[in-house]
């Protein structure tokens, strides 16, 4: 299939719903609308050109492990080189490490673009972005010195190496251990499995960020300390103590190398506080769980668009109200309704998601750039409640639409030819790596609303109602307007349910949680929609000259309102099920 980046579909989320240009004023980037459409035009040019024609074949040949050396499929070598070359490794990147400093806002769009047009291409430049801002925010000046110019640069790629084979989520179980050496580093030595990205032939340092104890630590998570552990070592030129031991055989994803890495007494160095190591790694998992979240929304936006032009290409039967195209031996299956019912359905949700990744990618920026530290510091706490929502709604819309794309391509969506399949297999990772939909959902409920007894999410539910208000008051968006504000309304009242009800029997958090998440995604979607209807309402008013692609932003709309927001109704109702029937049920009954 072939992918083209939904430039006008962006643009109207940056200019039109979010007024990007106002924001780069406030944060002082001095950039203006035309060069941020240049930057997304030369965007979608080499996703389209450079990466796509990549995703295919790379699937099909995968990666190899040859005498200790990933070797990456054909043609990501000179790809990468052509994304270093360009400067997008350093869009984000801080300025004074030869970075861009781009915000979140313009960069989430170019990167859901590589999502969507070759996920296992992206993976290997994804986590270097992380391994920046942990090493920044959290690194001594001689290690930023050292290290971070040709991180940013995309010179060198950066790993997150966190689980082992006996602890993945629970990371109280880690058992990698660092121990001093005379020179105030340290030898690392255990191992990691599932790292991303381990061992690969694009660049010629990798550095690893790796969890490990020191020997005096104190048991659980309280015992962690991060380590920076190069391949390469700087000052000699010579390999590190450490190797790529096996490659995963995985269901999708196969372009990008998923390694199990051995650290054989490398050396590595602190990095932040001894004992601190989660707090450190957790501004690389931020980072990285909403990079997941948009895996998922470039997945669905790849999805939606080869159904999209299958289901206009396809002839087979025709419409239940006479013949569409008579000329024609059938009718194409767009005009049927069940196609156009999961169209719309992938529509709905993949733009959706792009208004919310927009949103949220807007509150990262305010959390680093904002002048003042209660602004700073606020929307951190917003960044903090959305994402959870974010990894887990987008990875599971992915997936979702990706067995839609499939769906809609029939029997041929089955077949390897068509790319829907592989689709399908890419995006089931999103669901589980950076931590599974469950622990977000967990984490969500716990640390989020819980933890500060529902104020933050109160006050994101007090922003969008004024927006839902606003939009009620345009007499053609009254009855929309009222919907999404009862579910504002229900939503804040069934966040108390839940805050109370947990208190009582901790047993209802993990209870709750799931449904929980899907309901606030599903909610905050319909809020995000209503807005863009109230924008593609006022511009069909002024007597705007694209009134086709206005009218078809209402008509989306309503289909949410009407067909998806509903959903959000099962959610609330299985949730308010309560944990009884979860949890009293003996195990020994759930054998046959």
């Amino acid at each position: 299939m072939n992918y083209r980046a939904p430039l006008r579909e962006m643009r109207f989320v940056l200019h039109e719903l979010f007024d990007v240009t106002q924001h780069c004023q406030f944060l002082g980037t001095g950039l203006d609308r035309d060069t941020l459409d240049d930057v997304l035009e030369e965007a979608a040019r080499f996703a389209g050109e450079v990466v796509a024609p990549l995703n295919r074949d790379s699937d099909e040949q995968g990666c190899s492990l040859q005498d200790g050396q990933v070797r990456t499929p054909d043609g990501f070598r000179e790809a990468y080189r052509q994304y270093v070359d360009n400067g997008w490794a350093g869009m984000t990147g801080p300025q004074a490490y030869g970075g861009q400093a781009l915000p979140q806002m313009v960069a989430a769009c170019f990167h859901e673009m590589l999502m969507a047009a070759s996920l296992s291409f992206r993976i290997y430049s994804g986590l270097t972005e992380g391994a920046v801002l942990a090493l920044h925010r959290h690194g001594s000046e001689a290690l930023k010195h050292t290290w971070l110019g040709k991180l940013v640069s995309g010179e060198w790629t950066g790993t997150m190496c966190l689980t082992e084979p006996q602890a993945g989520t629970d990371l109280a179980l880690l058992r990698t251990r660092a121990e001093p050496r005379a020179d105030g580093s340290y030898s690392i030595i255990g191992s990691k499995i599932f790292i991303s990205g381990g061992d690969q032939d694009l660049t010629d340092n990798i550095v690893h960020l790796v969890l490990a104890r020191l020997p005096d630590a104190p048991a659980g998570v309280k015992g962690i300390s991060l380590f920076l552990v190069p391949k390469v070592l700087p000052d000699t030129g010579l390999g590190n103590a450490l190797g790529c031991g096996a490659l995963e055989h995985k269901m999708g994803i196969k372009g990008a190398s998923t390694c199990v890495m051995n650290f054989d007494g490398a050396q590595g160095w602190l990095v932040g506080e001894a004992n601190q190591g989660l707090a450190c790694m957790f501004t690389m998992m931020n980072d990285a769980r909403f990079q997941v979240g948009l895996q998922g929304l470039g997945i669905a936006e790849a999805a939606f668009q080869g159904g999209l032009a299958y289901a206009r290409e396809r002839l087979q039967s025709r419409s239940l109200s006479g013949a569409v195209a008579p000329e024609k031996a059938a009718d194409p299956i767009i005009v049927h309704p069940d196609v156009r019912r999961m169209l719309l359905t992938q529509k709905t949700l993949t733009e959706g998601c792009r208004m919310l990744a927009t949103y949220t990618a807007r509150q990262l920026d305010l959390e680093q750039g904002a002048p003042h530290p209660h602004e700073r510091h606020q929307a951190g706490r917003r960044a903090a409640l959305l994402i959870p929502v974010v990894k887990a709604f987008f990875t599971d819309v992915g997936q979702e639409v990706a067995s839609l794309g499939v769906q809609i391509h029939g029997g041929h969506g089955y077949i390897r030819e068509w790319g829907m399949e592989q689709l399908m297999r890419d995006s089931r990772i999103t669901q589980l790596y950076e931590g599974t939909n469950g622990i977000q959902a967990l984490d969500l409920v716990r640390r989020k609303l819980i933890g500060d007894g529902g104020a933050e999410l109160n006050g994101l539910i007090d922003e969008l109602a004024l927006h839902a208000d606003a939009a009620g008051a345009q007499a053609s968006l009254q009855a929309m307007g009222a919907a999404v504000s009862q579910r504002l309304d229900e939503w804040r009242v069934l966040g108390e349910r839940v805050i109370e009800r947990c208190q009582h029997d901790p047993e209802e958090i993990g209870a709750v949680s799931v449904d929980f998440l899907a309901y606030s995604g599903y909610v905050l979607l319909a809020a995000f929609w209503l807005q863009a209807a109230r924008h593609a309402d006022t511009a069909l008013t002024q007597g705007s000259d694209e009134a086709a692609f206005y009218q078809a932003k209402l008509q989306a709309a309503e289909f949410y309102w009407r067909r998806i927001l509903p959903r959000a109704t099962a959610h609330r109702e299985a949730l308010l099920g309560g944990a009884g029937c979860l949890m009293t049920i003996p195990e020994s009954d759930f054998a046959f």
